[in-house]
């Protein structure tokens, strides 16, 4: 095979390439929306995790608090049966209000996640129109450009 024969070949290949440009911010700008969308995921992945911990923290100091109650010395027999019953009906009490907290907070991040994934569906149908009707002028001025050459 000639030098000219290979000559022709990257020559056609160069033109072909740039006939169909390649958008590389399309590229970039989809990198930094899918980077956003999991910065928020994350966001409210912690604000639930911090929460969640204050919950947890408040429930033991209350039960902790409540502990303390029942072991401390009593005068009468009886006075210790009515402090663990004042204790297991405050526990009671406590674990409905934590398990009520914990469902609010689990709530809420379904909530903000289902809206963050509606609002990046939204922009990355957006942002996938655009680019495919860039592409499409691009692709037709290429072709409109290699046909108008011959």
């Amino acid at each position: 095979m000639s030098t000219n024969k290979n000559d022709d070949l990257t020559k056609m290949m160069q033109d072909m390439m740039s006939a169909f440009p390649v958008d590389a911010s399309s590229v970039q700008e989809a990198f930094k929306n899918s980077a956003a969308l999991g910065e928020k995921l994350s966001k409210v992945a912690l604000e639930a995790a911090e929460k969640s911990t204050e919950i947890s923290t408040k429930w033991t100091r209350e039960t902790l608090a409540k502990l303390g109650e029942v072991t401390k010395l009593k005068e009468e027999p009886a006075d210790y049966s009515k402090a663990i019953a004042d204790y297991a009906s405050s526990q009671a009490e406590m674990v409905a209000e934590t398990m009520a907290a914990f469902a609010e907070v689990a709530k809420k991040v379904q909530m903000e996640t289902v809206e963050l994934m509606l609002a990046a569906g939204k922009d990355f149908s957006e942002d996938a129109t655009a680019a495919v009707k860039k592409a499409t002028a691009d692709v037709t001025a290429a072709a409109k450009k290699a046909t108008a050459a011959k």
